[in-house]
């Protein structure tokens, strides 16, 4: 065939249609948070549209689980710290429906069924092993949970095969509860902030005071607290309420005039006592300080700290946005009634991705219709979105003359 008829052919030749790529995404960021406020708490709640009053039965049981467990394994009070921060945090992000299915059997240590929020805890007392280099096999966890319920002649050995199903249910949901994390590795532990202050105070660690201070430490994880606070506001609160509780106040402590030199303040610090109070009120019997007292103790101990608040004008949840239709009552920001729909509840979990053009994954489609990247730093990321964002927006225009 000669190069003429060639090219007769090729002009013959129908031209490929013109193959449109599809759009380019770009991709949806979550930026950790290393503080969650209690109005983003509540908010994670309407989104879920979850009962809080069942959260918060879900939360101290999952947390008692969790502490029971750490306990068998002789596990120490960071890992302790660490599981339940990522407990919480997980379970603002994700609701009983859509984790339960990972979950690969129905376990008869746990009476039969398996229950969320104990799939979430050995989950998260899993992960928190890790990260707190203090190892524990999925086997191992759940077979301290087995043996919790039996005597010691019928305890069972970790590598016993009935424990194989669960295991592996809980290293599925490892992935979803370090993303819940945004894979931010950092923890904090109030305890060890809690002795430099008793010693700063000349409180020895044999005293009363030092001794409660530290079992409300421990009693601070069955509430929001961690999630919201820093670690000198939550030591700061576990003394002075072990102080008022004792009735041995200790004035330097209440004054406040070291505030400042630990980054707290006064508001912070009356928040994370109102969580505890409100703990031992409602839920004593599930905390270890909360028995040793008579209940009436703790009303008596709020009265002044309620007067207080009022006459300085603090409100009972800080940083918490007035959105215009939130009610007051006594200087204090009214929460969320569950029995009433909220009409102020988000559009969207607040907690979840968002892509630099503003847009959000849709619920259980996470990771389907853009790649989800995790950063630890916010001024990385929002730099990242405005460059990416002027992008979109020359291509939206090119979209619109065309059209």
């Amino acid at each position: 065939m000669t190069s003429d008829n060639v090219t007769d052919t090729a002009r013959q030749l129908p031209e490929p249609a013109a193959l449109n790529p599809p759009p380019i995404h770009p991709s949806f960021i979550q930026i950790a948070k290393p503080y969650i406020f209690e109005q983003t708490i509540q908010d994670c709640f309407a989104a879920m549209g979850v009962n809080p009053l069942r959260e918060e039965t879900l939360r101290l049981q999952g947390v008692t689980w969790i502490d029971n467990v750490r306990r068998a394994l002789h596990l120490p009070i960071r890992t302790f710290n660490t599981a339940v921060m990522y407990y919480h945090k997980f379970r603002l992000a994700h609701p009983d429906n859509e984790y339960n299915h990972l979950v690969v059997i129905a376990l008869f240590l746990f009476g039969g069924q398996s229950d969320s929020f104990k799939d979430a805890a050995a989950a998260a007392l899993f992960t928190a092993c890790k990260i707190e280099d203090t190892l524990k096999k999925s086997r191992e966890i759940v077979c301290a949970a087995y043996n919790l319920k039996l005597s010691p002649s019928e305890h069972l050995a970790p590598d016993d095969p009935i424990f194989e199903a669960h295991a592996r249910g809980i290293i599925g949901l490892e992935r979803l509860m370090l993303e819940a994390s945004s894979f931010d590795f950092r923890t904090r532990h109030p305890q060890k902030t809690l002795v430099k202050l008793a010693r700063h105070y000349g409180l020895s660690q044999q005293s009363e005071v030092s001794r409660i201070a530290y079992r409300i430490s421990q009693d601070l994880y069955r509430t929001f607290a961690p999630v919201k606070q820093t670690t000198s506001t939550m030591a700061f609160s576990c003394i002075e309420l072990a102080g008022r509780l004792l009735d041995q106040r200790i004035e330097s402590v209440e004054s406040g005039n070291d505030y400042e030199r630990w980054q707290t303040s006064r508001e912070e610090v009356l928040e994370t006592i109102f969580d505890l109070l409100e703990l031992y009120t409602h839920k004593g019997s599930s905390t270890t300080v909360g028995p040793q007292f008579p209940a009436d103790r703790f009303l008596t101990v709020r009265i002044p700290l309620n007067k207080e608040a009022e006459a300085q004008n603090i409100h009972r949840h800080t940083n918490w946005v007035d959105r215009g239709n939130k009610a007051k009552t006594n200087g204090f920001k009214a929460g969320i009634d569950p029995l009433i729909p909220n009409k102020d509840a988000p559009l969207f979990h607040p907690l979840t991705p968002v892509s630099a053009n503003g847009e959000r994954p849709k619920p259980g489609e996470r990771g389907r219709d853009g790649a989800v990247r995790f950063m630890l730093d916010p001024e990385c990321a929002d730099s990242e979105k405005s460059q990416v964002s002027e992008y979109f927006k020359v291509e939206m225009e090119e979209y619109e003359v065309e059209e």
